[in-house]
């Protein structure tokens, strides 16, 4: 294999930085898997223990070995990396024991043109063969921003997208002739689904007044498919997801515009959900993980959340209809970017600092 800098980093980040410390009766480390990272922006968990997969912002697709050990998948198409554009979220196929499928949504276009787009491909070695493009959001847009592109699988192998409403094109959030500000819903192949909320007027539209979602889970136990998007200033949500509800961005807003202009003089309305739990002042809601694990025991369908201004990573205990917020793993800092619940009960975390770490129950001696 040939030098590769990245590995050398990794070695040296584990080397530096293996912590032991306890939340509640369980000892847990976090031990740093990567470093220098280029804006990782999502991670997904291969199988049989061959590693992971971990999107950069900038365009590369990369494969780590469980000893951070870096190889680049060729064959991803090209991005368009500017502000809040690039490479976003990478998903398996339920199936990718078998049938090597991934899926990955980026900004796709230019300057002039751009949009969230999805693609499916099979992973053969070190390359992506059999690319096809399974959706580009409508309409186009100019700005380089709320992209969205979170992707879930719900149990009945129907894919789920997450849009933004593109920043500047906010009332488009409210409109269902746009498929910005939306969370859409497509077959595994691209095709539309006759039993979406809106089959004739938004055929892919789910759920709709969204801002920026970048965040999604569906329970793997009862369904619930829970979701994050970032407010204004002030107002970012958590919402749980009925097909077909209005989420009411911009009409309704717990948050107010950057500048500190009214958006909406409405925090609620007739016909538009209200968020689960919402935040003022602003955490910067990012990734989002269900925890059923088996290493933290008691956390059994608490959320992880991702705070990039906070830059930590929030814990969600269920208390009746609503949730405890804490800090669980305060050695864990900087803009948590992604965070998912691995096959063993441990927990993985991206940080846009470039940062892979990995959060698990110490074994009992």
């Amino acid at each position: 294999m040939p030098f590769n800098s990245r590995f050398v980093k990794t070695l040296l980040s584990c080397l530096a930085f293996t912590a032991t410390v306890s939340v509640g009766a369980t000892e847990y480390e976090v031990t740093t898997v990567a470093t220098g990272l280029d804006k990782p922006w999502s991670v997904a968990q291969l199988p049989d223990d061959a590693g992971f997969l971990v999107t950069e912002k900038s365009g590369q697709l990369l494969h780590l070995t469980e000893q951070g050990v870096t190889t680049v998948i060729s064959g991803v198409p090209a991005v368009y990396y500017k502000s809040q554009g690039g490479l976003l979220d990478v998903l398996l196929d339920p199936d990718f024991a078998t049938n090597q499928t991934l899926y990955l949504s980026f900004a796709g276009g230019d300057a002039e043109a751009n949009r969230t787009t999805v693609v499916r491909a099979r992973l053969e070695g070190d390359t992506l063969a059999d690319l096809e493009t399974l959706l580009e959001v409508r309409p186009d847009k100019k700005k380089a921003a709320h992209y969205g592109g979170k992707l879930a699988f719900l149990a009945d192998g129907s894919l789920l997208i997450s849009v933004g409403e593109g920043f500047e094109y906010r009332e488009q959030a409210q409109s269902l002739d746009s498929e910005m500000g939306k969370l859409l819903r497509i077959a595994s192949d691209g095709t539309t689904l006759p039993d979406n909320p809106f089959p004739s007027a938004a055929p892919r539209v789910y759920s709709y007044g969204h801002r920026n979602p970048q965040g999604l889970a569906v329970d793997p136990v009862d369904g619930t498919i829970w979701m994050t998007e970032h407010g204004p200033k002030g107002g970012d949500e958590l919402n749980k997801i009925v097909p077909g509800t209005n989420y009411g961005w911009p009409a309704i807003t717990y948050g107010v515009d950057y500048s500190g202009a009214i958006i909406s003089p409405y925090t609620e309305a007739e016909g538009m959900a209200q968020p689960v739990k919402y935040w003022v002042p602003s955490i910067a809601t990012s990734g989002l993980a269900i925890y059923r694990g088996e290493g933290f025991t008691d956390w059994q369908g608490s959320l992880l959340i991702g705070a990039l201004v906070d830059k930590k990573l929030y814990r969600l205990e269920p208390a009746g209809d609503g949730f405890n917020q804490s800090e669980p793993f305060p050695e864990v800092s900087g803009r948590v970017r992604d965070v998912r619940v691995l096959s063993d009960g441990s927990i993985a975390a991206l940080t846009d600092g470039g940062d892979f770490l990995r959060i698990a129950p110490k074994p009992s001696e």
